[in-house]
């Protein structure tokens, strides 16, 4: 599945016709539409000098969160980490925004440009533990992938 939808990213990003949020938007349709698990997908990027996170485009149900602190939640955690963070089960989290009742797990991978974290993907699943290796580094490599249109 993953090998497929990366050539279907490559071809999204390239249509230079789009913008970059109508390209990362498709990005996240995409992954949402073809990975069964992938409940909520959506890129959060610093909100310029501020120390927090402000939501870009994702595909799901609304979310109150558009904004997150540094350090509060798993993306705020990230922020600060520079590094993925795997929920399998976001219940056992003592630092997770609930964002619906129905998530019961989430990934996140954090977004480099030039080498600074200037946002992350953010995976909400309605499955318990249902995240793998493989999709750590499918999402690096979505972000990477993105990182060359910022």
């Amino acid at each position: 599945m993953f090998p497929r939808l990366k050539s279907r990213i490559n071809i999204i990003l390239s249509n230079t016709e789009k913008s970059t949020t109508d390209r990362m938007q498709a990005i996240c349709d995409l992954l949402r539409d073809n990975v069964p698990y992938y409940d909520w997908v959506g890129f959060y990027f610093k909100n310029g000098d501020r120390e927090e996170l402000k939501l870009g485009p994702y595909s799901g149900e609304a979310t109150d969160h558009t904004i997150i602190p540094f350090g509060k939640g798993i993306c705020g955690q990230v922020a600060v980490s520079n590094e993925n963070f795997v929920v399998p089960d976001v219940a056992a989290q003592d630092n997770y925004i609930a964002c619906s009742i129905t998530v019961k797990s989430e990934i996140v991978v954090p977004l480099f440009v030039n080498g600074q974290n200037i946002g992350q993907i953010d995976i909400d699943s309605n499955t318990a533990d249902p995240f793998s290796e493989e999709d750590e580094r499918f999402l690096e490599y979505v972000n990477a992938e993105v990182a060359k249109i910022l």
